[in-house]
């Protein structure tokens, strides 16, 4: 995976899954996730799993039991992503393999869920927390673990994100709402990495 954006499309539809999904990996992104609380996010993950699941790591959000893990991982999703620190979740999806990114607001819940496997933390919501409060939790993790921001992250504030050592980002609202074209995300989508490649240091 190129870029460490995962692209968020809560309240897509089936039919236009695979449109906007083929528009985000044309942008450079290549982690895509379907909340559960959208219109048939399986089948949206099942679509999307089949066109792209060979070029995206394709999975879901707002993942909240270990049911639901499976049922994922049966759509054809890889990726699991949680606005809470279940374990059981987190143990349910390394066991199937698939990437686990819980949400976690205080350094209790990033290591019980690091010690429960998670493959990266997502900072959730990331506003509450704040560039402060991330670099404080940063400092006592485990070299190596990482940290994506969730929550109020954009174009506007990258570089203040990245600067105090985040090191991905889940792209939300500010990527895809209902009603917007493919073409419409496609045009956000590339706004976004440029910004992130910009905070970056990469200027390509």
């Amino acid at each position: 995976m190129s870029l460490p954006l995962i692209g968020i499309l809560r309240g897509i539809s089936p039919d236009e899954a695979v449109e906007v999904g083929e528009a985000l990996l044309a942008a450079g992104i290549e982690r895509i996730e379907v909340p559960l609380n959208s219109p048939d996010p399986l089948e949206s993950i099942r679509r999307l799993a089949e066109a792209l699941g060979d070029r995206a790591l394709i999975g879901a959000g707002t993942v909240l039991t270990p049911g639901q893990v499976r049922d994922v991982f049966a759509a054809g999703g890889r990726l699991v992503v949680s606005p809470n620190c279940r374990t059981a979740v987190i143990e349910e999806s390394r066991h199937l393999v698939m990437e686990s990114w819980p949400g976690v607001v205080t350094p209790s819940e990033a290591f019980d869920a690091l010690d429960a496997g998670a493959s990266g933390l997502k900072l959730f919501p990331a506003v509450q927390v704040g560039i402060e409060g991330m670099r404080a939790m940063r400092a006592v993790l485990p070299p190596g673990t990482r940290l994506f921001a969730v929550g109020g992250i954009g174009v506007g504030n990258f570089a203040d994100w990245r600067a105090g050592g985040i090191d991905g980002a889940g792209l939300g609202s500010a990527l895809y709402t209902p009603g917007l074209t493919a073409g419409e995300v496609g045009e956000r989508a590339r706004s976004l990495v440029a910004a992130w490649r910009a905070a970056d240091g990469d200027a390509s």
